[in-house]
């Protein structure tokens, strides 16, 4: 759980960062380039790598959700 708490936010800030770079990436390049493909691919995997991380995370019981009221 302690693990979870500091592996989340960190990648959560690497999709942040990834995201920023591609947006850098694309107004600074002209349109052929393929840095700011390449930052949104880091950014997708990132954003499924933490997708599957929680879906495990809840399987294993590491994780509860929270009750509604």
């Amino acid at each position: 759980m302690e693990l979870l708490q500091i592996v989340v936010p960190i990648i959560l800030l690497g999709i942040v960062g990834s995201l920023a770079s591609a947006l850098f990436y694309l107004v600074r390049d002209n349109q052929d380039s393929k840095r700011t493909v390449r930052a949104l691919t880091v950014r997708v995997g990132l954003s499924v790598s933490l997708f599957a991380l929680l879906l495990i995370a809840h399987y294993m019981g590491l994780i509860q959700p929270r009750p509604i009221g």
